[in-house]
Formats: structure tokens, C-alpha cells, sequence
């Protein structure tokens, strides 16, 4: 037996042992060239198939050639020839054993058509990577968190995009399928405004293949195939890399709870279900119309554990943001009483979920230590981001959904009755270090009749702004790391709209201008002071100075790093407070490092001192004395 047919022994036993974590590599359709002979060969998984056949634009559509039964349920066939099979489109002829023939798309195609064409395409990558210094500075920062003595010393401020509606060409829809920017152009135009703005990193909404703008990229065909609306692998390649060269980081989506019914794709592949689950108390998820992977079976688990660091190794992704953990966690999830079979305990949690993420995170920082594993889960599911070994999940990160629910609560709120639910202020402060957090405004929280962050905002037009500028002091100031939607930055107004790009002409009103402006000042305060990020982990980095100010509408807190602290305040009050006193940890003089009532923010300029000396009072704190403005947040430092 030759080496080549015991790798691909080898590679095929541990497919179907659930341990193969580069099943793309063995299965999916690949292209070899020796001496100016070039060679396809593919490999599918169809175990319950009577036949696979191979059709193609090489092989002609109506004469597709028959593949061959290799190993228990994966069929393989080679086509040679003296020109390269590059952008050959093929499907794989599924016969079931109902005698019905299927086209299907390859479930490990790098590359695919898009929209309406489902073909999988021939690509071999041939991208060169320039980013050796971004990713030796991503492991270095893994390093300085263990000097620090706190996990993730350092500031992670994410930027949300969907990039066919960040901006389109002419600032035309895209509903038709047309305008998109393509992924070079959206990386040279993004990547200086992140920098300009102060973001570390952006999150794309999945951009594997997808049929449906209207899914959002949530309804994935292609796992491994970055979708061709916006260009080719390669130019997804030189986006990773532009972002990179320009110290931005990429954090993908990704969807491993489910896949849609089209015909093409994964569902029912070789005539009846094989990714998904086979009971129908788990096979659906009846709400999003989608099939839900069968996480427990050896052959799903290599490919879903192959694709998350396929992301990584490929494309160089700094970390993956998986979707919808919660509705994989639990067997009632959208279930009514009755749809639905406990586990062996007897209870409702998926055993088989529960262990295919730990042995997914578990594979990805094996191999990539300073990757960002972050999960949307959106119930208090313990010890998420705890490690495997210790009983956890073994995720880093975890958006903090509570947080974001009572703040967009609180927010909508009448000022007159904010009082009697002051908790929503404090609240999540009790459970802030249980996990390791992310507060999202996310695309989620901006569509469906939710408004944009600005019209969550009680009041009329003017009050609306200095809340939105209120509530972002608060958030950029509490520990956890931050994450907002493309628009958010300036104040859209409309819902986010997923076929049209942003309202960037908003900013030709004074409003709009001067939230960017704000958000830009907050964002880099946030970059250079270690106080807001250093340790985000423990009560090491925050203290209470007001928590009980609910009469006044009001917080006070202290962020504190191993050098240094800030004070902030924040009134969520249209009311203003003069000979308001502010108690501070040392005597001496503190200069206001932002004021988000400043005319040039748009506000009403109540409070325009640089800075304001200490009084000390008869118990022997000491104190800054000011007249608090409405509406607004205040950061103070001491001068050193």
C-alpha cells in the first residue's frame, strides 16, 4: 500500500471517529498538477446512497461519470487532463435509496456560485498573506494578559458589519442581487475608517455561501466557500489581510445550530437526513424553517470542528462568533410540551451539544491559543466561558444579552419613572465577572420594530441624542468588552435594512456629525486608557462610588488599572444638579477627559471646566463640587 492510500486511510478513520480536523482536506474536490497533467479528485460522504455521480462543466451535466464506493458511505472518482479544472463548476448526482437522483452542491467547496446558481466551483487558493506582523502581535497579547494577571488585558472594541449594506455602489439596493462593493473595495474603504474611528476589530455577518440576502448570511449552503457575491476566495483573502496590515481584527460568524432546506444543499444530501438530526423532536427548528445539525453523530462533528479552524487556517480569522448557542443547548428550545424527548437525566439539556462544544473549543485553541471564541447564547447557561477542564464550555468570550435587554429597557423609559427601575443600572453589575463578557448593540437589536439606538432613546429629538450619549458613556466605561452595529456610530435613525446601504447622507445634519464625532473621542479615550479594559475580569477594576442614586436618575463608579483610575459619572436625568458632589479616591486636581454635554457633541455646554480641584469635607473624603448637567456622562483623572 502506498503512503498516499494510508493517509487516506487514515484520514477516512478519523472522519468517521469525529477527530478529523482537516476532513477538507480528504473529502471536497481537489486539484493536483504533475509534469502538466492536472488531476481532480473528489470525495463526498453519502452513506445512504445507491449511487454518486460526478457532473460537471468538464464532464458535461448530462453525462455525469460514476464515482466509486471507497470506504463505508465516502464515494470517490479522478478526472485528469492537460489544462487546469480552476473555475470548473460541478455538483455530486445523489441517488437515494428511493431511486430519486439529486443535485447537490459539495458541502466542502472552497468556492461556489451565488444567489440563484448553486454549483460548486474548482478553486485552489493562491493568495499571498502579508499579516506575519498582526499575528505575532494577536499571540503577543496572549502573553500580556498573563503579565497582567487578568484575561484579555487589552481594549477590544468591535465594529458589526453586514457587508452588503455598509455601503453599495452609487449608494444603490441591492435587492436585485446587483451594487454590492466587492471584498477589496469594502476592505480599502473599511479599513481606514476603523482606524479613523478607533475600532480593534470588526465582526462580518456570515459571509460563507448563502442563497437569501434576506437570511442575513444565517442560512449557510457553502461552509467553506466565502460567498461570491462580493468577489472570489481571494479577494476575501486580501479583506482578512487589508484589515490585518491595517491592525484591525476579523471576527466571523458563524452557524453551526442550523442550515436551510434548500434542495442543493445539506439538507436530506443523499435522499433522507445525514447532517441533520433523524427524530423529529430535534430534526427542526419549525421558527427559522431550518434543519438542525446532529451534533452527536462522529462525521458532522469532523465537519463542523474542520470548518471553524478551516476559517483560521485558511483565512486567517482572528476568532468566530457562534450563533445561536442557546437553541443548541436545549432540547425545548421553540418547543411546546410534548415536541420535545429529556435526556437521559430526565431534563432538557442536549448532552450531545454540550459536548460537541467542548470538543470544538477545545480543538481551536489547541491549535490557536489566542484565537476569540465568542458565544451568542442568551440565557444564564453556566460557566460558558469556563474552561473544559475546570466544567465549562470552554468559550472566551459570551455577549452579555441581559445587559443590553435592561439597558434598552431603561433607556425607553420616561424619565419620571426610571427611579423604580434603577436595578436595570446596577443589576448586571452582580453577575458582571461570572462570565467573560461583551456588550452587543447588535444588528439583532436594530431591526423588526426594535428601532435604532438613537430612537430607543426616550424624548424628542435633541433629548434622544444626549441619552444615546449618556448611554455610551455608561457602556464604554462598565467592565466587558464592546460591540456596536455599522450605523450606530451616527446616529441612524432608520432600522437597519439589509438591502439598502447605511444612511450615510445623515451626516450632512448637525446631530449626526457631532455623534460621530463624539463616538469617535470616546472610542480612542477607550484605546488609551487601561483603566476602561485592563481588568475587565474581577472587582480588581471596578468600584461603586453612587449605585443607589436612584432618585437622581444617577451612577457613579470607579475603573481602575494597576496605574491609574477614572472617575465616571453618568446622569440618565433631564435634570440638572448644580452643587453636585462627586466623592474621589485622592485629593488634588482632576481634569475632565471627555464631557458628553459639550457643544461640539451636541449638547448644552452646562459644565465647560478642563478641570476642578478637590474639597476636602468634615469626614475627611475628599470631593469634586460641580454643577452636573442633564442628560450626559462625565469621565474624570487626576492629574498627575
Amino acid at each position: 500500500m502506498n503512503k498516499k492510500s494510508t493517509n487516506d486511510n487514515m484520514a477516512a478513520y478519523l472522519f468517521h471517529q469525529g477527530t478529523n480536523y482537516t476532513a477538507y482536506e480528504y473529502l471536497g474536490t481537489h486539484e493536483t498538477e504533475e509534469n502538466g497533467v492536472f488531476t481532480l479528485t473528489s470525495r463526498v460522504w453519502a452513506p445512504n446512497a445507491r449511487a454518486v455521480a460526478f457532473a460537471s462543466d468538464a464532464t458535461g451535466w448530462s453525462t455525469p461519470v460514476n464515482m466509486t464506493k471507497v470506504t463505508d458511505g465516502v464515494w470517490e472518482t479522478t478526472l485528469s487532463r492537460s489544462e487546469s479544472f480552476e473555475g470548473t463548476r460541478y455538483k455530486f448526482a445523489v441517488t437515494g435509496r428511493d431511486f430519486v437522483t439529486r443535485l447537490k452542491s459539495d458541502p466542502y467547496a472552497t468556492a461556489s456560485e451565488t444567489l440563484e446558481k448553486t454549483a460548486s466551483v474548482v478553486h485552489t487558493p493562491s493568495y499571498v498573506w502579508g499579516d506575519a506582523e498582526w499575528l505575532a502581535k494577536r499571540a503577543k497579547r496572549k502573553e500580556n494578559d498573563e503579565a497582567a494577571g487578568h484575561f484579555f488585558a487589552a481594549p477590544m472594541n468591535i465594529y458589526e458589519v453586514h457587508l452588503g449594506s455598509w455601503k453599495t455602489k452609487d449608494g444603490k439596493s441591492t435587492e436585485n442581487g446587483e451594487n454590492y462593493l466587492t471584498y477589496r473595495e469594502a476592505a480599502d474603504a473599511l479599513a481606514p475608517y476603523l482606524c479613523d474611528m478607533g475600532y480593534t476589530h470588526v465582526e462580518l455577518l456570515p459571509v460563507m455561501e448563502h442563497p437569501f440576502d434576506g437570511s442575513w448570511g444565517y442560512q449557510v449552503t457553502g461552509y467553506y466557500a466565502p460567498t461570491g457575491r462580493f468577489g472570489s476566495p481571494d479577494d476575501f483573502a486580501y479583506f482578512v489581510d487589508k484589515m490585518h496590515r491595517n491592525n484591525i481584527g476579523v471576527i466571523l460568524d458563524w452557524v453551526p445550530a442550523h442550515f436551510p432546506k434548500d434542495a442543493s444543499g445539506l439538507y436530506e444530501f443523499d435522499g433522507e437526513p445525514l447532517y441533520e438530526y433523524q427524530g423529529e423532536d430535534r430534526m427542526e427548528h419549525r421558527g427559522w424553517g431550518t434543519r438542525c445539525f446532529d451534533v452527536g453523530r462522529n462525521e458532522v462533528q469532523s465537519f463542523l470542528v474542520s470548518n471553524a479552524l478551516y476559517w483560521m487556517r485558511r483565512y486567517h480569522a482572528d476568532g468566530l462568533r457562534v450563533d445561536a448557542v442557546a437553541s443548541m443547548l436545549y432540547l425545548d428550545f421553540d418547543r411546546a410540551p410534548g415536541e420535545w424527548v429529556p435526556n437521559e437525566n430526565g431534563d432538557n439539556k442536549n448532552l450531545e451539544a454540550i459536548a460537541f462544544f467542548r470538543k470544538l473549543n477545545t480543538a481551536v485553541f489547541a491549535e490557536f491559543p489566542d484565537a476569540l471564541m465568542i458565544a451568542e447564547e442568551s440565557t444564564s447557561w453556566p460557566m460558558i466561558t469556563k474552561p473544559v477542564d475546570a466544567g465549562g464550555l470552554g468559550f472566551n468570550f459570551k455577549w452579555n444579552m441581559g445587559w443590553a435587554n435592561d439597558m434598552f429597557e431603561y433607556v425607553g423609559l420616561d424619565p419620571v419613572f426610571r427611579q423604580y427601575h434603577h436595578s436595570k443600572l446596577t443589576f448586571p453589575l452582580m453577575y458582571a465577572f461570572s462570565e467573560n463578557y461583551i456588550l452587543p448593540v447588535s444588528h439583532d437589536e436594530v431591526v423588526h420594530g426594535k428601532k435604532s439606538l438613537v430612537d430607543k432613546m426616550y424624548g424628542e429629538y435633541d433629548e434622544k441624542f444626549a441619552g444615546m450619549r449618556a448611554f455610551l458613556v455608561n457602556m464604554m466605561t462598565l467592565p466587558g468588552k464592546k460591540l456596536t452595529f455599522m450605523g450606530t456610530e451616527f446616529a441612524q435613525f432608520r432600522e437597519w435594512d439589509f438591502a439598502s446601504e447605511l444612511e450615510w447622507f445623515m451626516l450632512g445634519y448637525p446631530r449626526h456629525i457631532e455623534m460621530r464625532r463624539f463616538v469617535k473621542r470616546l472610542n480612542h479615550l477607550y484605546l488609551d486608557s487601561p483603566e476602561l479594559w485592563e481588568a475587565d475580569d474581577s472587582w480588581d477594576g471596578f468600584r461603586w462610588i453612587y449605585p443607589d442614586s436612584a432618585d437622581y436618575n444617577m451612577v457613579a463608579y470607579e475603573r481602575l488599572s494597576k496605574d491609574g483610575s477614572l472617575a465616571v459619572i453618568v446622569n440618565y436625568s433631564p435634570v440638572k444638579r448644580d452643587g453636585f458632589v462627586l466623592e474621589v479616591p485622592e485629593s488634588g486636581e482632576y481634569e475632565v477627559v471627555l464631557n458628553s454635554d459639550l457643544y461640539e457633541f451636541g449638547g448644552t455646554n452646562s459644565f465647560d471646566k478642563k478641570t476642578i480641584g478637590t474639597l476636602e469635607r468634615s469626614d475627611k473624603k475628599s470631593v469634586l463640587e460641580f454643577n452636573l448637567p442633564p442628560m450626559c456622562g462625565i469621565i474624570f483623572r487626576k492629574r498627575r
